[in-house]
């Protein structure tokens, strides 16, 4: 899959269309000089690149080794850790690349981005929402662009209630950009993550910010803009989300201050709701309803059944509840009892009808 990232002449659309209709990259790679009936309308051009791919087999090698020596997961289109929600957009990448811990398909995302010129209002902004987020709805996810302005402050804003946010790049992992942001990365590597569609030693380009903006967009439920001029990155992700049919909200400024009139404008031009707190957006979110059943499912469970269980099982069942599922490594890791231990732990709570087993290594409490 990485080689056939490299082919200059692909579309994104023509590249999940080809991966698509072959099955896999390797496929695609077997036939790669027999493509013309699945690619009617391709250019000359486009199927002698993909018939050479295997010029760009070695970077792929190279890249590979420093994925695995630096602990960076490579998430193809069809694996389960993909994100969901950007696998429906018909440009999302076909490969994307991912440090830190945090969980992708996470129940509930909002994506957070403005100018890089922020304001004390905008910091205040971007402060009191996460505040007010992470005590309404403590399982969110915090997307944004790790840039200057709204969007490193919407990162440390999350870091510091405890909230994982991730960062999505306009270049490879081996670099972090702006360099003044270096210590809010790592620390997002432990509380979120980084993620990008860049292999290492791709250049600092203009053009990959735009390109990024789309991923920022596909990965959440929400586009929250904090603070944007009338022009400007935020906006194009706003309306790269509007195409992928995602909400878009926006917080109102005074009508002569800069920074707010690309806000004012997405309100007033109905394309996105106005903003004024995080109660207010859950709630249309239908968020808060989310966080109230999984409550009062797990104090039913704990009121039926806690008075039956072990105090390891009862570690077990609370890791549990904070999440739909879990898969049994990260819940070995969260209750510090080891894999051999837990899965027969797993094994009694399963005959105690507590838990159930889903496909792929993942457990959920039992409804």
């Amino acid at each position: 899959m990485m080689a056939l990232t490299q082919v200059p002449a692909m579309s994104l659309t023509n590249l999940r269309q080809l991966v698509g209709e072959l099955g896999s990259a390797t496929a695609v790679y077997e036939n790669r000089k027999s493509l013309r009936e699945l690619l009617p309308a391709a250019s000359q051009h486009t199927l002698d690149a993909i018939a050479a791919m295997e010029s760009h087999l070695g970077r792929a090698e190279l890249e590979l080794a420093f994925c695995r020596k630096s602990g960076i997961r490579c998430l193809c289109l069809g694996d389960e850790a993909y994100p969901q929600r950007l696998k429906d957009c018909n440009d999302a990448p076909v490969l994307l690349y991912s440090l830190g811990s945090a969980d992708l398909n996470a129940r509930h995302i909002v994506s957070m981005v403005g100018t890089r010129q922020i304001t004390s209002y905008g910091k205040d902004l971007c402060r009191s929402f996460v505040r007010d987020l992470k005590s309404l709805c403590p399982d969110t996810l915090v997307v944004s662009g790790l840039a200057y302005g709204v969007d490193v402050h919407c990162h440390r804003a999350a870091l510091d209630e405890g909230l994982d946010t991730v960062g999505v790049l306009a270049h490879g992992l081996d670099q972090i950009y702006p360099r003044h942001h270096r210590e809010t990365a790592k620390q997002m590597l432990v509380q979120g993550g980084l993620l990008t569609e860049y292999m290492s030693g791709t250049a600092i380009d203009k053009r990959n910010f735009v390109q990024r903006n789309r991923i920022v967009a596909g990965l959440a439920d929400a586009v929250v803009v904090v603070e944007s001029a009338m022009k400007g990155g935020s906006l194009i992700t706003a309306d790269i989300a509007l195409s992928y049919d995602r909400l878009v909200w926006a917080f109102p400024g005074r009508i002569h201050d800069q920074y707010s009139t690309g806000c004012n404008r997405l309100i007033s031009s109905n394309c996105a709701s106005l903003l004024t707190g995080a109660e207010d957006f859950c709630q249309a979110m239908g968020w808060t309803d989310d966080v109230q059943h999984r409550q009062q499912l797990a104090e039913g469970v704990q009121q039926e059944i806690f008075a039956d269980f072990t105090e390891e099982e009862q570690r077990v069942v609370t890791a549990l509840m904070k999440d739909d599922s879990k898969q049994i490594n990260v819940l070995s890791v969260e209750t510090n009892i080891p894999m051999n231990r837990l899965t027969s732990l797993l094994f009694s709570l399963e005959m105690k009808g507590a838990v159930q087993m889903l496909v792929g290594g993942k457990y959920k409490i039992k409804r």
